[in-house]
């Protein structure tokens, strides 16, 4: 049986390349490398194709492309023999809509308002300009609307089998509203001439019943639909007569656009979306549309099949995607909680089920409380992780050669002032309007505040929202806690301290309706007052993801590793104190979440990360190096229009992601990584170019660039001096790695392996983080007789000493399972002439006690990233005097009583002993 409470989980992404049987036989490597717990990516059924698993489609089914249900008991198996327990990474914000695959979304677009789905979706239905009926605004045309129209884009559809009529364009399906048939059948007759068919007679009769019985309602539609496929001979002449709706003349077009427009839905080009569209979405992706899971139907009807697992024990932990995504997170996962409860008291299974939430937390903030949550998925010790490891004093001299070579002189904070507007003006644009119209909506409840006009409350929200410093608050209908309630005013006074306007009430307004305080007041509506307050919040978090973490931390280049998920680039270096600190703060607040160094979405993996930390450490080099290669490399820069071609930005930009991705040999596949990253950070960045506004002559100059910088018969001096740089880079960054992966597997939470990292992961953002792996390669690694760390050390590049530090570590957390899930937390002193270089702690449960120390700041023990390095000369100083014992055999010294880490570091740069 695994453990409630995984030692240690690896996150799969599985696609139907690699699916539930090829999970199944990775099963015996997960439990000899040391881990509890399979960690899969989305697995109910997505759209065909999908990459990634988040356009759930139907939550009620496994994903067929995986291999179903018979695939997953096969899985299950697997796992249980191996006592491997399974998370699933659950999608409860969003589905997959458009296209023809979401049975929920299809019976909203034919129904409106009366399909029992419509209450499932986040609709605002009476948003639409100039339109008599409610409908759902759908931003999937190519180009303007009348253009598709008029060149048959759009084009009508009769399906024999089911009796139903649908618009479709490509491979969107429109279904066209059965109280439309009568109408439609009496067109399609006599264009098809066939009135005196005994099949057209049929047809005209059954169009003759709309006329005396009435339209027909949702229950009535599958007989009309069932009536209308059994006409014998009908499906022909609809095929002739649906002439009446081509393109070939402009009454055609005509008589279909006035269809269309009679529909519950509104066709537009993709462009609108920006302006009008009228469905809550994930971030700005418009087929991945927003659910209402706050609604009772909803969330029993997306959760039925993860309650059957969690009955049936084939799952034992759920990781809940995008949880601030939720109307309100805190009411969902108490409902959640309570539907597992019940699966397992029924099944009579017993402790407890392992929940972790996506949750982004700034800098220093402290996790909300999730009812039945263990913790987060782990991304703030990523952060904090590699801001133990970077050398702070090389920041400032990093900054300045950034800063230099850029001519970048705009700070982080007005870099993300400047995104968050460019977000509000364009992608977010029509969520933001229907928030101000909303917010005057309530103004006008109350002489007081009628004269706040819906422009001047468009402003004073932008300014709170411009000054909003994290992702959300939790408000609930219930009421604002204290925390919130402060950061709610710290932000309204921040923004009314920068306001220029003529009327700062406007903010204590502003502050009363998202606390919820005017919600007491009577003489306002309490309903609108709430549902602002909560779909605020809802908004906040999008606007800060798509303007940090994709906006600018593509455009903050001064040290482009601590341009992380969940991570502010322009801090300081944490001291060993301060790291200290954090540790033991999360010791008492949720010591069995995740700790992450590598996910699907971080911006680049983990050694490639560490690797271009090490820039910290040679600074003053990387000054003269980049200075040299921007001269070098200057002919390979094209010029037009008045832009450079790459700009300085991107330019300098890529000298740092190839000391991260630098491989060993490098081939065409690496230019072809390098070229997808660079188009893609550059239209994250969104200034030269964007996904919007492809610029298209400066993505083929950048392009251009990137591709003669790699050639070798082109850049073979630049090449030569760059692997020189790199090889350094690559030591000091395989150090930090070691360093890295120690302290996550050591740290209070639990470590989180991304699939593959168990050996170098110099991969790049996604999708390049999504490629295939190798399982092969590491089971055989694994199965050999371990060797000698020194060995290993000489060997670094082949990556088999992070692979053997990995299960070492892991086997060290099994043997301690106690120790590390209810154990201590404390900071050990270091003292001598490079203390500086070491972080020790000591874990402790009872009679049980581990110092950890591990090394750090490579470059003055490696003589610049050139040889192995030798230990510091430093002593750790044990909370009291014992003997110790290496337990995972890295130290030269097996059994000592003296921590002179001159001695125990002298073979790799970390160690573990026990305290005998």
């Amino acid at each position: 049986m695994p453990p409630a409470v995984p030692l240690a989980t690896y996150r799969l992404q599985l696609t139907k390349d690699f699916g539930f049987d090829q999970a199944a036989a990775l099963a015996p490597y997960l439990k000899q490398l040391g881990i509890s717990h399979l960690y899969a990516s989305p697995f109910l059924k997505a759209r065909p194709g999908s990459s990634h698993g988040y356009d759930i489609v139907d939550h009620d089914r496994l994903n067929p492309e995986l291999g179903g249900e018979e695939a997953f008991a096969r899985l299950h198996a697997a796992l249980k023999e191996n006592d491997l327990g399974l998370i699933l990474d659950f999608v409860p914000n969003h589905m997959g809509v458009g296209h023809a695959d979401n049975a929920w979304w299809l019976d909203v677009l034919e129904w409106g308002q009366r399909s029992p789905y419509a209450a499932s979706f986040d609709i605002d239905w009476d948003a639409l300009p100039h339109r008599r009926h409610p409908g759902v605004l759908l931003p999937i045309l190519g180009r303007p609307y009348g253009d598709a129209l008029q060149a048959g884009e759009i084009a009508l559809k009769y399906d024999a089998d089911t009796g139903s009529f649908a618009a479709w364009y490509f491979d969107h399906k429109l279904p066209i509203n059965p109280q439309r048939y009568g109408e439609m059948l009496r067109t399609i007759v006599a264009a098809a001439d066939a009135a005196q068919e005994p099949a057209g007679r049929a047809l005209l009769a059954l169009a003759g019943d709309y006329h005396t019985q009435g339209e027909p309602s949702y229950r009535e539609a599958p007989t009309l639909k069932q009536r209308l496929h059994d006409i014998d001979g009908g499906a022909a002449v609809i095929e002739r007569g649906l002439s009446a709706y081509s393109s070939d003349n402009e009454a055609g077009a005509a008589a279909r656009h006035r269809l269309l427009e009679r529909q519950h839905y509104r066709l537009a080009y993709w462009r609108v979306a920006f302006s009008a569209i009228n469905y809550r979405r994930f971030f700005d992706i418009n087929d991945l549309a927003g659910l209402r899971v706050e609604n009772p139907a909803t969330f029993r009807a997306i959760h039925t099949l993860v309650a059957r697992l969690i009955g049936g024990n084939e799952l034992q932990g759920l990781r809940l995607d995008h949880i601030d995504g939720l109307r309100d997170p805190v009411q969902y996962t108490r409902r959640l909680r309570r539907l597992i409860q019940k699966e397992r008291r029924q099944a009579k299974l017993r402790g407890p089920f392992y929940v972790v939430v996506e949750k982004i937390l700034e800098d220093g903030e402290l996790p909300p409380h999730f009812p039945g949550g263990a913790g987060t998925t782990g991304y703030e010790w990523l952060n904090v992780i590699s801001r133990v490891l970077v050398d702070g004093k090389g920041l400032d001299p990093l900054e300045r050669t950034w800063r230099d070579f850029t001519g970048e002189r705009a700070t982080f904070e007005s870099m993300v002032a400047a995104a968050k507007r460019t977000v509000i003006d364009t992608m977010l644009a029509s969520e933001f309007t229907v928030l101000c119209q909303q917010l005057a909506r309530i103004a006008a409840g109350h002489f007081s505040t009628r004269d706040f006009t819906i422009d001047r409350l468009r402003a004073a929200l932008e300014a709170y929202v411009l000054a909003f410093p994290v992702y959300r608050t939790y408000v609930t209908a219930a009421g604002t806690s204290a925390e919130d309630r402060k950061l709610i005013e710290d932000a309204v006074q921040r923004a009314r301290e920068r306001w220029e306007g003529p009327d700062p009430d406007i903010f204590d307004f502003l502050r009363d309706v998202i606390t919820l305080d005017l919600a007491h007041n009577p003489s306002y509506s309490a309903p609108r007052v709430r549902n602002f307050a909560l779909k605020l919040q809802q908004f906040t978090g999008p606007i800060t993801a798509k303007a940090l973490e994709d906006t600018a931390f593509y455009r903050y280049h001064r040290l482009i590793a601590l341009n992380e998920v969940g991570g502010d680039p322009a801090l300081p270096a944490l001291s060993p104190d301060h790291f200290h600190r954090r540790q033991q703060v999360h010791v008492e607040t949720e010591p069995n979440g995740l700790t992450a160094t590598a996910t699907h979405d971080t911006k680049r993996g983990e050694d490639a990360r560490a690797r271009i930390l090490a820039l910290s450490e040679l600074s003053g080099e990387w000054d003269d190096a980049v200075h040299e290669w921007r001269n070098q490399n200057a002919p390979l820069v094209r010029h037009g229009d008045g832009e450079r071609r790459p700009s300085l930005s991107h330019e300098y930009m890529l000298y740092q992601a190839l000391i991260g991705a630098w491989p060993d040999r490098r081939d065409q596949t690496f230019t072809e990584r390098m070229v997808a990253y660079a188009i893609k950070a550059a239209r994250e960045g969104k200034q030269e170019t964007s996904w919007t506004n492809n610029n298209q002559p400066y993505e083929a100059g950048l392009e251009q660039f990137v591709r003669t910088l790699l050639d070798e018969k082109i850049s073979a001096p630049f090449l030569e001096a760059f692997a020189q740089f790199a090889e350094r880079t690559a030591l000091l960054g395989a150090l930090n790695g070691l360093s890295q992966l120690t302290l996550k597997a050591l740290l209070p939470g639990v470590p989180d392996f991304y699939q593959g990292t168990e050996f170098w992961d110099l991969s790049l953002v996604d999708p390049d983080n999504r490629r295939p792996v190798d399982f092969t390669a590491r089971a055989d690694e694994l199965a050999k007789a371990p060797e000698d760390w020194q060995t290993l050390a000489a060997n670094w590049r082949d990556g088999r000493i992070k692979i053997a530090l990995t299960s070492r570590l892991l086997r060290l957390r099994r043997d301690y399972a106690e120790l590390f899930r209810r154990g201590s937390y404390e900071p050990l002193t270091v003292s001598g002439p490079q203390a500086d270089h070491v972080i020790a702690f000591a874990r402790t449960w009872k009679r049980q006690q581990l110092v950890v120390a591990v090394a750090r700041h490579f470059a003055p023990l490696t003589d610049g990233g050139r040889r192995w390095p030798a230990g510091p000369n430093t002593v750790v100083e044990p909370t009291t005097p014992a003997n110790f014992v290496d337990v995972i055999g890295t130290c030269r010294k097996r059994r000592t009583d003296v921590l002179n880490l001159v001695h125990l570091l002298s073979e790799m740069p970390v160690c573990v002993l026990r305290r005998v």
